[in-house]
């Protein structure tokens, strides 16, 4: 499994997680776009990180949502949705080219991704959105129990999926995150490393319920918010290599 993390979210003096830090144990770069975090100096810096350590580019779009920082679900007309996601795609894949690098895929962020899970007519949209961008991007989602399902909806569009799966969340048995707001929803490191070497072994994860549950999943998504975060991809990182 390749390794994602979301980055290139400071904005102006302000400064959000360790880039520098994270992008050399990563193998994806999700870049916000402007529209949650993230402005023209600070995808400048991401993008040239990205490239010094060989790591691939993926547009991270959101609702237009700077203040709330994307985490707050909005209504939007379909039209309205795809434009605003093509928008932030432009953006990014402009400052890339300008770097001589180029966009692999297209990951949502925040309450967009959450939506796009729970709706699928959200989701429809967001593969249509993929289609009718002129450059070929892969559209990255949750692995759940029914990945099958979503891989043949985005089929439809000739869009492909990147599957999903998170390290430090505790997951349904429907293979949906279990809410941050219930008990354990978040797992300990011991957890979340023995939960990476069931991913990297056997592609499943034990539910909440106790059950093991397939999961197919292409990327593993880490957080570089903090020095301990980093520590943990790390580890990851050696588990993933076979080293521990």
């Amino acid at each position: 499994m390749l390794l994602n993390c979301d980055l290139g979210e400071s904005f102006g003096a302000w400064e959000m997680g360790l880039d520098k830090e994270a992008m050399p144990f990563i193998d994806m770069a999700n870049v916000a776009c402007g529209f949650h975090a993230g402005d023209p100096s600070v995808m400048q810096k991401t993008i040239a990180l990205a490239k010094q350590h060989d790591v691939l580019l993926g547009a991270h779009p959101s609702y237009p949502d700077l203040q709330g920082f994307g985490r707050r679900s909005l209504t939007m007309a379909k039209q309205e949705l795809i434009n605003c996601i093509h928008y932030q795609i432009a953006a990014l894949e402009g400052m890339a080219k300008v770097a001589g690098m180029t966009l692999s895929y297209v990951k949502p962020h925040g309450a967009l991704y959450n939506d796009m899970m729970r709706d699928e007519s959200i989701l429809t949209t967001l593969i249509e959105a993929i289609h009718q961008y002129p450059s070929e991007l892969k559209l990255m989602i949750l692995a759940t129990s029914r990945a099958k399902q979503h891989r043949a909806l985005a089929q439809q569009h000739k869009v492909t999926l990147l599957m999903e799966a998170f390290a430090d969340r505790l997951y349904t048995d429907e293979g949906m995150l279990t809410p941050r707001s219930e008990p354990h929803a978040v797992h300990s490191e011991e957890k979340l490393l023995e939960q990476v070497k069931l991913l990297a072994g056997s592609q499943s994860v034990i539910t909440a319920s106790g059950h093991k549950l397939a999961l197919a999943a292409d990327t593993l998504c880490v957080h570089g918010d903090n020095l301990h975060a980093i520590k943990q991809i790390e580890k990851i990182r050696k588990i993933l290599n076979g080293s521990m």
